[in-house]
């Protein structure tokens, strides 16, 4: 069964909004489950000059099938806890990468 945070994942509009834990210096990028009511993900790159945030932007692109400038970091970007938005993801594929991730779909 998928874990389950309140606000981890949610629609505004066409755009997805991901509340994020970032876990970086860690020794390969992955999703780590939920931290709480984020989702926690472990960055190779390290907290040094953006490239954690950039390597954030970067895997959340993949996973989701976007160019990276559809991906924004809209708060957080000197911490660890952030809120990301993705531009018009497919929602296909959004329900594909949150079932591997095992966090719990959210309501369209």
């Amino acid at each position: 069964m998928p874990m389950r945070a309140e606000r981890e994942v949610s629609w505004k509009g066409q755009d997805l909004i991901l509340a994020v834990r970032a876990q970086p210096g860690a020794r390969r990028t992955e999703v780590a489950g939920v931290h709480g009511t984020s989702i926690k993900i472990r960055l190779r790159a390290r907290a040094i000059e953006g490239e954690a945030n950039e390597a954030l932007v970067t895997f959340l692109a993949d996973e989701f099938g976007v160019p990276a400038r559809s991906v924004s970091i809209e708060a957080g970007e000197q911490s660890r806890s952030k809120r990301v938005r993705v531009a018009r993801p497919d929602p296909a594929l959004v329900a594909h990468a949150l079932r591997r991730w095992g966090v719990a779909l959210p309501r369209a």
